[in-house]
């Protein structure tokens, strides 16, 4: 028997997409339990958002059966260029894949930023195989729009100063783990911006939690997305911001407070 140390992840297991990309998904707990499928956010990746903050540690140790996504263009998975890649569409039919190969007719969903806008789309075309849904770091419209492709695109070619305050903090979220492809990443940015966005007229109809840190500054949009949807409760995750709120305990404790008590409101929601 091989005893992992809690920060070492299993090997991870390719799924191919429906274009025929590799998606790394890695697999903890009983596999007879019930089961999640957490998904992370842009730059980061399955072990960097949910298992070295200790979120499979503790979804585990709550019962549950948990199926981590390195999501196309992130950790293990491929990372094609082109941003025909990456849309709305392609990242849910990915998720779909990932439920097909592990033979999960139901789970829960728990996403992070961008995993959290895949999970709200993929919440409301896969309305018969999510049952919840834990959204993190999600506001309403589309957050992408004032990137500026061109800029990143020259930044990355030739070192190009970028003066756009949110195209520099994307290129520097991209920056921080290791093996990160810039040019995926942009891609991914490009390819996604005009698609699909979370708004009150497509608000899924699961119950729902949403959390965003106290000091992110899509506190009040978050907010008002989660009163938006038909039943939603909100979570503020106290002195974090969008940036490490995933390693919260409260965040994760009212996540698994919901989750294991089939989509009621955590005593300390907000």
């Amino acid at each position: 028997m091989v005893v992992m140390s809690p920060r070492t992840a299993p090997p991870h297991r390719f799924v191919y997409s429906a274009d025929g990309m590799q998606l790394a998904t890695y697999e903890f707990g009983d596999p007879t339990a019930p089961t999640v499928v957490v998904v992370h956010g842009f730059a980061s990746s399955a072990v960097a958002n949910w298992h070295l903050t200790g979120w499979t540690r503790d979804l585990t140790r709550a019962g549950l059966h948990v199926i981590a996504i390195d999501q196309r263009g992130h950790g293990a998975s491929e990372k094609p260029h082109s941003p025909a890649a990456y849309t709305m569409e392609i990242l849910v039919a990915d998720l779909q894949r990932v439920f097909d190969a592990y033979l999960l007719d139901e789970v829960d969903c728990v996403g992070y930023s961008l995993g959290a806008r895949v999970g709200w789309q993929a919440a409301r075309e896969l309305e018969g195989r999510i049952r919840r849904a834990v959204l993190g770091g999600i506001p309403d419209g589309d957050p992408l729009r004032r990137f500026r492709v061109a800029d990143a695109r020259a930044h990355i070619e030739h070192g190009t100063d970028v003066d756009d305050r949110l195209t520099g903090a994307y290129l520097s979220m991209a920056r921080a783990l290791p093996g990160n492809d810039l040019r995926a990443l942009v891609a991914l940015v490009e390819g996604m911006r005009g698609g699909s966005q979370p708004g009150a007229e497509n608000a899924p109809n699961q119950p729902l939690l949403l959390a965003t840190g106290s000091e992110d500054r899509i506190l009040e949009a978050s907010r008002a997305l989660a009163h938006a949807a038909p039943d939603a409760t909100f979570f503020e995750i106290p002195g974090r911001n969008h940036f490490n709120a995933p390693t919260a305990r409260a965040f994760r404790q009212a996540a698994i407070g919901f989750l294991s008590g089939g989509g009621s409101v955590p005593a300390h929601g907000l």
